[in-house]
């Protein structure tokens, strides 16, 4: 069948905003042609002309303007163009000269595509003529040159495929002389062209033809039957042949057209003219208008609508009452003139005719929404300017057949979700008509924001000897956007703590961000540690940020003291002291260790079973001393049980039995020890300090000796 299809001039013409295209696309098919022809493939088309479409998707774009949709569509997957039933351009367009079917489309990106479809006509149609037989009289005294109109033959096909000439049967009488009306249409009148005699032969019989066009011609054919009559003195005869007079449009029904005068000077009856219509003046005229069949005054009966129609003919016959009357005949034009009756109208093209949605992430200059604006009236009154009322991130960009709403800033949806938009359309007449309309614009969200952690660093405290899986604290972090692109999940970032994975530390919950503890934290291996939390969206490609945790783990009393000094031996120590001790001497000194931290791990000391009366322990340095001297008679030894103890919540000790001894021999040792230590620390020091001041003289002599030799200085 595409052979049958008349291509397809193709006019692509591409004019380019900042972000999206408007492209012409035009074909043409022949009428008739069977339900499914493939008119064009418009995807490919479109696509050689640069319209961006996405293979990806299933539609490849959509229709949102279709001024014939029961007639022609686009297959949204194929883009292909094509027939929806047989198409009678007769009844479509009747005898318009173009007829034009008329689709826009839009593709995923927001360009759009104007399609013009011309459906060509085919000569499927033969004239045909109002009646079988037009019957005449003509009086014998008609003269050569008389004219009388013929009711025209109609085609519904157009231009060359129309009614083009008219054919007589040959003979010497009369002839037909072939007439083009405003509308375009022909039609003829028979001219007598001799004079008749009724007495020769009163009554004549010829066939009429009217052809169109075509190639061969269609042709159709009407009876014409003539009589001739005897002669009437006078016939009524018109000022003029044409009239021309114009009438606005919503003329009150009896508003006067025009008054019309024939003349006849005729007395009586064969002097009063009648007026009527005659001939090709269609049933919707005589609808609209009226002639007053005495007074030949024409009137408007109907409602008159320029927008309807703008030029009426009106063929007008007189005829007196006398008999064998020659009626007279003109034609009345009647233009209708044009009121600014008609508001613009607007329509929205788009899905949604009240909602429009568009991303938040759409560039200026994207299309969004076409609008058009139409007003029935013509010239100024239909003239027609829109604009975008309000401060707002959008613009109307105007085209020929129509207008596209486009971005014309930055849109956030977290800040504006949505915009009302009204579009104003005034015309240009007077009075001025204008409408309005208005629609919503959604701003659909796009995944730019980051989540946005409450603090960008959290602390916490936690006591040392915890439960593994106890709570720690919760992180927070909050995206704004919706849906997928706002769900915020965390997860702990890798990292080492005392060379070991995080994730043996802590672990997090996805979904809330509450941090537990995995294991049993101890403040005398790690008092605290640092790691990141990072909260991501759901959304593609996803967005994310960090905070940084940090644990510090609190001291516990959880050691106890350790006594290091004096040595014990299964919790015992033994001391000896001289017998003859005094008071103060020292006994020894008791150390203790504590690994806990601050009250927890101070250590003071104390007596608390045994021979406290002879002794004394300083609380804080643990040194044991004498309270008293002992004699001969004083027992040999002495027990003291010793504690240390920390300064924690709950307090811990330590215990300790120390055995002092008393030892005579230890007396005299240490006396004689005091003394000799004392002279051999005097003579030590003494004789140190003679050598090292004999080495200096020794080195003093030398170096004077050296240099008056060599008469330099090097000695060191």
């Amino acid at each position: 069948m595409e052979s049958l299809l008349l291509p397809v001039l193709l006019l692509l013409a591409v004019l380019w905003t900042q972000a999206a295209a408007l492209i012409n696309l035009k074909y043409s098919v022949e009428e008739e042609q069977r339900a499914g022809t493939v008119i064009a493939n418009v995807a490919k088309d479109a696509r050689e002309a640069g319209f961006a479409l996405d293979p990806r998707q299933a539609s490849a774009f959509r229709v949102v303007s279709n001024s014939a949709p029961h007639l022609v569509d686009i297959n949204p997957s194929s883009g292909l163009l094509v027939t929806k039933q047989k198409i009678d351009r007769d009844l479509l367009c009747r005898q318009s000269p173009k007829c034009i079917i008329s689709l826009e489309v839009m593709s995923s990106s927001m360009e759009i595509c104007v399609i013009k479809v011309e459906i060509k006509d085919l000569n499927d149609n033969a004239p045909s003529f109002p009646a079988a037989q037009i019957e005449l009289e003509i009086s014998e005294a008609a003269s050569p040159g008389t004219r009388i109109p013929l009711d025209s033959a109609y085609d519904p096909d157009s231009g060359s495929f129309g009614v083009q000439t008219y054919e007589l049967t040959p003979n010497e009488l009369f002839g037909l002389e072939i007439k083009t009306r405003g509308d375009g249409s022909r039609f003829a009148e028979l001219v007598v062209e001799k004079s008749l005699d009724r007495e020769t032969q009163s009554h004549y019989s010829f066939r009429i033809t009217a052809l169109d066009g075509g190639d061969p011609p269609h042709l159709g054919t009407v009876g014409l039957s003539i009589k001739v009559t005897d002669s009437n003195d006078n016939n009524p005869v018109f000022g003029e042949s044409t009239y021309a007079v114009s009438v606005p449009e919503n003329s009150p029904p009896n508003t006067p057209v025009i008054r019309l005068n024939a003349s006849d000077p005729d007395e009586g009856t064969n002097g009063q003219v009648v007026y009527s219509f005659y001939g090709y003046v269609n049933d919707r005229t005589r609808e609209l208008f009226q002639i007053d069949p005495h007074s030949g005054l024409v009137t408007v009966t109907g409602a008159l609508d320029y927008e309807e129609g703008h030029v009426y003919e009106l063929d007008v016959q007189a005829k007196d009452l006398g008999p064998n009357s020659i009626p007279a005949h003109c034609k009345v034009t009647v233009s209708v003139l044009d009121t600014n009756d008609n508001p613009p109208v607007i329509n929205l093209l788009s899905v949604n005719s009240e909602l429009v949605e568009v991303s938040e992430s759409a560039p200026p200059g994207y299309v969004i929404a076409l609008v058009r604006v139409s007003d029935r009236d013509s010239g100024l009154n239909g003239r027609v300017q829109c604009r975008l009322l309000g401060n707002v991130p959008f613009r109307l960009q105007e085209y020929e057949s129509f207008s596209t709403i486009l971005v014309d800033g930055r849109l956030d949806r977290e800040q504006h979700d949505q915009y009302n938009l009204t579009i104003q359309a005034r015309d240009s007449g007077v009075p001025m008509l204008q409408s309005a309309k208005s629609f919503t614009v959604r701003i659909t969200d796009e995944n730019d924001n980051h989540p946005h952690f409450s603090k960008p660093y959290y602390q916490v405290m936690v006591q040392e000897n915890n439960t593994p899986g106890a709570y720690l604290l919760s992180v927070s972090a909050r995206d704004p956007d919706l849906g997928l692109n706002g769900s915020v999940s965390y997860q702990i970032v890798p990292s080492q703590v005392r060379d070991m994975p995080v994730f043996t530390y802590v672990s997090i919950n996805p979904n809330s961000g509450d941090i537990y503890a995995l294991r049993s934290f101890n403040h005398e291996q790690t008092k605290a540690f640092e790691f990141k939390v990072l909260a991501k969206d759901g959304g593609l490609p996803s967005l994310q940020s960090n905070a940084t945790v940090r644990v510090i783990i609190l001291d516990v009393n959880d050691n106890t003291p350790v006594i290091t000094a004096p040595p014990l031996i299964n919790g015992t120590a033994e001391v000896y002291i001289p017998r003859n001790s005094g008071i103060g001497y020292l006994v020894t000194v008791v150390k203790a260790d504590d690994y806990d931290e601050g009250e927890n791990g101070r250590v003071t000391y104390d007596m608390t079973e045994g021979d406290r009366g002879f002794f004394e322990i300083d609380q804080v340095n643990g040194e044991v001393r004498t309270t008293r001297t002992f004699g001969e008679s004083s027992k040999a030894s002495y027990e003291l049980i010793v504690v240390a103890h920390d300064h924690g919540k709950t307090s811990l000790s330590a215990s300790a039995l120390v055995l002092i001894y008393l030892s005579p021999a230890l007396d005299a040792q240490e006396s004689m020890g005091s003394v000799n230590l004392s002279l051999i620390f005097i003579i030590a020091l003494g004789s140190i300090a003679g050598i090292l001041f004999v080495t200096m003289i020794f080195v003093a002599i030398k170096c004077k000796r050296d240099n008056k030799e060599i008469r330099t200085y090097n000695c060191r």
